[in-house]
């Protein structure tokens, strides 16, 4: 008997995204950052079809996205109190703390790790499903495995649709990253994963951090720790070079390129060369929104290579800078 396809519908419909998940249906929901594929945390089943419908190891743990601060605590135990601070200065919004969990929420969610990471999503249609739900949605982005991050729902619709009911649809995503991942090493806040909020942010409110990224050699170590740490992520299937970007261009005249720039560049005068601009005014905010969605356009275009450049190492910058690198690794 041959399988029937699913046609996703896509729509804002908060009751109905509720109805599938409480079934144990996964759903596509969006967020500041990017667009989640979610379903109930608090069932093994569902989250299994999460894995499934990415092909997603087994090995690598979800986010669990919460409804506000009281229901974090509900969920874990003896959180860090610079964690709090953390989460009280930058929540809701493109933070995630990760923290002792308590035995309601599933070790498949968390790869058997003690410890869960959760988070507070910043978009008004998926905080009124969280609210309206009792419970909270284990959700990675609403991507195939290692694939760009889709920060619209037609990216998410053009990726998943024949594998999910429904696709919550939010907009375009208005950070355009994923969230940065803190914890605590030996009494020391850490840095997990580079994302939507700035290093220099945090230590702001917490003092100087450590950025564990930085020092794990041993890809799939990291990867079992804490979500989204592969060193090959957020990859297009077309080639993809970062460099300096005159030099890419000449190396490749032949060829029809897809260039993804960032400040004050020219390229008009490149008769093969489609430009597009992550932020013509050098705004590092604006560039991080445009990120994923440039790459998708560009993987999704007639062009024969994808190049760009690295940006200041600063700020969102750095979150930009960790997205290009894992995009290139084969």
């Amino acid at each position: 008997m041959s399988q029937i396809l699913i046609k996703s519908m896509i729509g804002t419909d908060i009751q109905l995204a509720k109805e599938f998940l409480s079934k144990g249906e996964v759903v596509a929901i969006p967020t500041e950052t990017v667009y989640g594929l979610a379903a109930n945390a608090f069932d093994k089943n569902a989250v299994t079809k999460i894995f499934e419908i990415k092909n997603r190891p087994f090995f690598n743990p979800l986010i669990v996205h919460c409804k506000n601060l009281e229901y974090i605590h509900f969920i874990s135990k003896d959180i860090d109190e610079r964690l709090m601070l953390l989460m009280k200065k930058f929540s809701p919004g493109p933070l995630t703390i990760l923290v002792d969990k308590k035995d309601i929420i599933p070790d498949l969610v968390t790869a058997g790790h003690s410890r869960v990471a959760v988070r507070i999503p910043n978009h008004p249609l998926t905080l009124s499903l969280l609210n309206i739900l009792d419970f909270p949605l284990a959700a990675p982005s609403a991507n195939p495995f290692q694939y760009i991050s889709p920060t619209s729902a037609t990216q998410v619709y053009e990726q998943l649709g024949n594998k999910i009911p429904y696709i919550l649809d939010g907009g375009k995503c208005t950070v355009g990253i994923e969230s940065t991942i803190v914890g605590v090493e030996q009494s020391q806040i850490v840095v997990y994963r580079l994302g939507g909020l700035s290093v220099e942010d945090i230590e702001e409110v917490v003092g100087k951090v450590k950025l564990l990224q930085k020092e794990i050699v041993d890809d799939d170590k990291l990867a079992k720790e804490a979500p989204g740490q592969y060193k090959k992520h957020y990859s297009p299937k077309k080639p993809f070079i970062v460099g300096n970007l005159i030099e890419l261009i000449q190396q490749n005249k032949d060829k029809k390129i897809f260039a993804i720039c960032f400040g004050n560049k020219d390229l008009s005068g490149y008769s093969n060369v489609q430009e597009y601009n992550l932020s013509i005014k050098a705004d590092l905010k604006e560039a991080t929104m445009n990120l994923f969605e440039y790459l998708y356009k560009a993987d999704n275009s007639d062009a024969d290579i994808i190049i760009a450049e690295y940006l200041p190492d600063i700020g969102l910058g750095r979150a930009i800078n960790d997205r290009l690198r894992r995009a290139i690794e084969r």
